[in-house]
């Protein structure tokens, strides 16, 4: 069955979701590049060193992944069109569930953007046809990114052990959902 991908664009209240293109790789590994320090402890992908032919592969990646329906990758944009992050729906738990992910340039944390984005992926996937529930994980340790579902009203539904991926991780997944 082919996935109904979701819009192209989102507006997410102070910040604009806008699907990856091949367009945006200089721009993710900048933001990626000036955030290296805060992303590394909690995402295994980022590491010294990460360049423009990463970015570009993450991009094409994302380009296929919305292709085939398994994955809708987004650019969190202010309104001046700077890359402030990058947020995700992936089709990786289940029938009638999709997973967010996320994370943001260093030096936009703290001012609601996670939180707005994840809002409006969150509407948005769960208007698609067949969609039932919404997924959000984190690390047990990683506390800011577990403060986005809590605001938004998500129920925790259980803690997985599993072996840990990037340097700060407890190894202990949270595991948050809502429903439509």
């Amino acid at each position: 069955m082919e996935r109904v991908p979701p819009p192209e664009e989102i507006d997410a209240g102070p910040v604009v979701l806008r699907r990856v293109t091949e367009a945006d790789a200089e721009g993710v590994a900048a933001a990626v590049g000036e955030s290296i320090a805060h992303l590394r402890p909690w995402m295994p992908w980022a590491h010294d060193g990460h360049s423009l032919d990463d970015a570009l592969g993450w991009v094409r990646r994302s380009e296929e992944g919305w292709a085939e329906g398994t994955e809708f990758n987004y650019l969190i944009r202010l309104a001046d069109g700077t890359v402030a992050g990058s947020i995700g729906l992936m089709a990786r738990v289940g029938p009638g569930a999709l997973e967010i992910g996320y994370w943001l340039h260093a030096g936009h944390t703290g001012r609601g953007y996670a939180t707005a984005a994840a809002g409006a992926l969150t509407a948005a996937g769960l208007a698609l046809p067949g969609i039932e529930r919404i997924v959000i994980k984190h690390d047990a340790a990683n506390h800011a990114s577990g403060a986005v579902p809590r605001r938004l009203g998500y129920r925790e539904v259980e803690r997985v052990a599993r072996d840990p991926v990037a340097p700060a991780e407890t190894g202990v997944d949270v595991v948050w959902e809502t429903r439509g």
